[in-house]
């Protein structure tokens, strides 16, 4: 292959996915115009958002990497199977997912009773949404990620063309839902 041919290879694969990574981060807004009318029933809140959000990708873009790599490398084949490589990287991906999200809520409910002159919402609040929110993404971005990737594949796709942008989109799209969802169960709940 010349370079010109990869060159236009990568671009085509990657166009259609940014387009609909573009569509996604729409949504994601249009979400986060909901959610603001909860920022006074939960102080706090909009200073969770960047980071549970920049999480999403940073967790589940290492599990559909460490998949990817896996791919190339014949180590995994792109199905739902068992195999101790897939699922090690899906246990661990769901652990750190969700254990990251309650660090999110603890750490911002500490930082914020720190600091002087700043409300914030009470710890159980805080962490009871990021660990709703956390639960649902991982489950939904875990399996998702994974049946696009293995899709993509089998379509002969190069799973690193796709993985930034899906991880992104995905996780923002589902980052944004889920954490609707979660601050009305909290509304209601506690």
């Amino acid at each position: 292959m010349t370079f010109r041919e990869g060159f236009w290879s990568i671009y085509r694969e990657a166009i259609p996915v940014l387009l609909i990574a573009l569509l996604g981060g729409l949504f994601a807004g249009l979400v986060l115009e909901e959610i603001i009318e909860s920022v006074a029933q939960f102080p706090g809140l909009l200073v969770m958002i960047p980071v549970f959000l920049a999480t999403r990708g940073n967790v589940y873009g290492a599990l559909v990497g460490r998949i990817a790599s896996g791919l190339h490398q014949g180590l995994l084949e792109p199905r739902f199977e068992y195999n101790e490589r897939l699922v090690n990287a899906v246990l661990a991906s769901f652990i750190n997912g969700i254990g990251i999200s309650i660090t999110i809520g603890v750490i911002t409910w500490i930082g914020l009773t720190l600091l002087p002159g700043w409300e914030v919402a009470p710890l159980s609040h805080l962490v009871g949404i990021m660990l709703i929110s956390g639960v649902l993404t991982s489950f939904v971005l875990i399996f998702g990620l994974l049946a696009l990737l293995f899709a993509g594949y089998k379509l002969g796709y190069d799973p690193d063309n796709l993985v930034g942008p899906i991880v992104t989109t995905l996780g923002d799209v589902f980052g944004m839902l889920f954490l609707l969802i979660a601050i009305y169960v909290v509304g209601v709940l506690l």
